[in-house]
């Protein structure tokens, strides 16, 4: 029984330390108040690397994290992601956070993606 006990007790404290709805910390909060656009990708994606390119090119500020290496920002990439309802296995990079309101790489028509972004930020 005692067994039982503290293999429940460590589940939950388990549980808790690697969940993935951690709270957006202050920073984060801040980060999203002074930047108009946030881009989420990684630096071995060619879609992050060209909307990068795209954004730099038509003089867009940004603010660019790589979630491969960056885990805090890919922690709050999946924050962000989970409170917008958008499973996270149909999710494609870059995902851009555009005052709150998150924009996906529709694979199919990047183009489109990136035209969105241009109207968005106008």
């Amino acid at each position: 029984m005692k067994f039982f006990v503290l293999s429940f007790v460590f589940a939950l404290i388990g549980q808790g330390a690697y969940s993935q709805t951690k709270p957006v910390d202050s920073v984060a909060i801040k980060s999203l108040k002074t930047n108009k656009l946030i881009v989420y990708g990684s630096d071995t994606c060619h879609y992050c690397i060209d909307a990068k390119s795209f954004l730099k090119e038509k003089n867009i500020a940004f603010t660019y994290y790589d979630v491969d290496v960056n885990l805090e920002k890919q922690n709050e990439m999946i924050v962000k992601l989970q409170k917008a309802g958008i499973l996270l296995d149909a999710i494609s990079l870059p995902i851009v956070d555009l005052n709150g309101k998150l924009i996906m790489n529709n694979v199919s028509d990047f183009d489109g993606f990136l035209i969105k972004l241009i109207e968005k930020t106008e």
